[in-house]
């Protein structure tokens, strides 16, 4: 995003529909709460014939900040959606969550005090989930990519610069040298109207 927060369309519409493809071939989606918070998204397919597929939406939320009446708690009742949270945090707030049809997940925190990321993927394995998008935002993004959770990871380019005062797609690694950073092999490589479309599988 531009430095207001601005981004809305940095992509062009190839590249929205790949990532609702991309949304409709996994079991579940998940964002952290300042996206959510940002962005009010519906976190759904919504290419012709595909809502159907839409995958479980979830929200790393340590600390209940979701409002009741954004997107993802409203329609709760027609899309699957789960909140990965503390435990202790919120009763209030957990319980209004779980009348409007949020199922609610407690995992220990990590180093800094947020849902571990380790412990909510193995919460979601043990409730089916084996194919997980991550889609955001950055700080989700780094806290995954830290801890060598991700096994592919696909990547959307415009031809557009923001500069180093707009919104990183990933925040800090805090690394000192070049060999602590996380290793991808370039799977694909294509260009969709002028956007460019890359994948990649982590380097183990």
């Amino acid at each position: 995003a531009t430095r207001s927060g601005e981004s809305q369309w940095i992509t062009g519409d190839l590249s929205r529909a790949r990532g609702h493809l991309l949304r409709a071939r996994h079991d579940a989606i998940l964002v952290g709460s300042a996206t959510a918070l940002a962005d009010d998204p519906g976190l759904t397919c919504r290419l012709p014939g595909l809502a159907q597929c839409s995958p479980v939406r979830i929200v790393m939320d340590g600390r209940l900040r979701l409002p009741l009446d954004h997107q993802l708690v409203a329609d709760a009742g027609d899309v699957p959606t789960w909140i990965v949270t503390l435990a202790g945090a919120g009763e209030t707030q957990r319980q209004a969550y779980m009348a409007a049809g949020v199922e609610m997940i407690e995992v220990a925190p990590d180093g800094d005090g947020h849902p571990d990321a380790l412990g909510a993927l193995q919460a979601l394995g043990e409730r089916g989930i084996t194919r997980l998008l991550v889609e955001g935002g950055a700080h989700i993004s780094a806290a995954f990519l830290g801890a060598r959770l991700v096994d592919r990871l696909v990547c959307f380019r415009s031809t557009r610069m923001i500069g180093g005062d707009g919104a990183p797609a990933v925040q800090s690694l805090a690394l000192d040298r070049l060999a602590e950073a996380p290793a991808f092999v370039r799977r694909a490589l294509g260009e969709l109207d002028g956007d460019m479309f890359e994948s990649f599988d982590a380097d183990i």
